[in-house]
């Protein structure tokens, strides 16, 4: 089943990521009008996020921001397919990264670097960083059930000679990779929401106390590796900006879960300026109300 589900799903796929610009954009606002005003896709979950996050916005605002979400987040899943078939001279014109010298700076120091990254704005076509030639690029992700998709994904996000490693398996691969002497830098997108069961760390987020995954800190301070957050930003559609920023060069010298801290502050920045570029499907603050368990920090 799983295999006859791809065989129907991925020659559409396929004709969509060929699509002219013009064309492609014009499909992603026909899918906007299905998915938003027809389908109504976990509307009521964005809705809820939404008020809760900004509780002045009258509900007019907060309609118009919940649009714009909406059609960015179409725009955004299309060009995750589009990147089936793009070139890497296009992807480097729609994806500028801004100072690729703060990467080749820490890349000098011979460490391995943690690159923390955010669902806002264009999460799928940061492997342009792979463009900039120097460390390896290794991507943590969540596998997918469908073992076709999930070599799909591997495809579409491997096309540019980006690694990928299952999120499961993050510690052991790059603890492997240390031990062999392998540089690399590893991308890893931490925003999301951990099981309630796993949660260690509770913070404010967004000015609501939820449990953090600060696994890329952790990592980090055991590694020895300085941390940027890869800040993005949407230009116009279909266009976006990137820049590093240095949040430490010496995880051990930090103090705990201070790496975790700045990385939200960063994205909160973002977020309050222009939030129709977060991902707000996701039910991050779910656990807000969940009793916190004793053994759990809170800072």
């Amino acid at each position: 089943m799983q295999l006859l589900v791809y065989r129907l799903v991925y020659p559409i796929l396929w004709i969509i990521s060929k699509l002219p610009w013009r064309l492609f954009y014009i499909f992603s606002s026909g899918v906007y009008v299905f998915v938003y005003h027809i389908l109504g896709y976990r509307k009521k979950a964005v809705t809820e996020n939404l008020i809760l996050i900004f509780p002045k916005k009258s509900e007019k605002e907060i309609i118009k921001i919940r649009k714009k979400f909406y059609k960015h987040m179409c725009d955004m899943f299309l060009e995750m397919v589009k990147t089936l078939s793009i070139s890497e001279q296009e992807l480097s014109k729609r994806f500028k990264i801004l100072n690729p010298d703060v990467l080749q700076a820490l890349e000098s120091k011979n460490k391995s670097i943690m690159v923390l990254i955010a669902h806002y704005a264009s999460y799928e076509w940061s492997i342009a960083v792979q463009f900039l030639g120097g460390f390896p690029i290794v991507g943590v992700y969540k596998k997918l059930r469908n073992k076709y998709f999930d070599q799909l994904v591997h495809k579409i996000r491997g096309r540019f000679d980006a690694r990928l490693i299952a999120k499961h398996n993050t510690i052991r691969e790059i603890t492997r990779d240390n031990m062999e002497g392998k540089l690399c830098a590893y991308g890893l997108v931490t925003d999301q929401s951990p099981r309630l069961k796993n949660t260690t760390y509770w913070t404010d987020f967004m000015g609501i106390t939820v449990p953090v995954y600060p696994g890329g800190e952790k990592i980090a301070k055991r590694m020895d590796m300085p941390v940027v957050y890869l800040k993005v930003e949407k230009v116009k559609r279909g266009y976006y900006e990137a820049e590093f920023i240095t949040i430490t060069d010496t995880p051990k010298d930090c103090e705990d879960y201070y790496i975790t801290k700045k990385y939200l502050n960063l994205l909160e920045s973002q977020i309050y300026n222009k939030p129709e570029y977060y991902l707000w499907t996701h039910k991050r603050w779910k656990y807000r109300n969940a009793e916190i368990p004793k053994s759990a920090i809170i800072n």
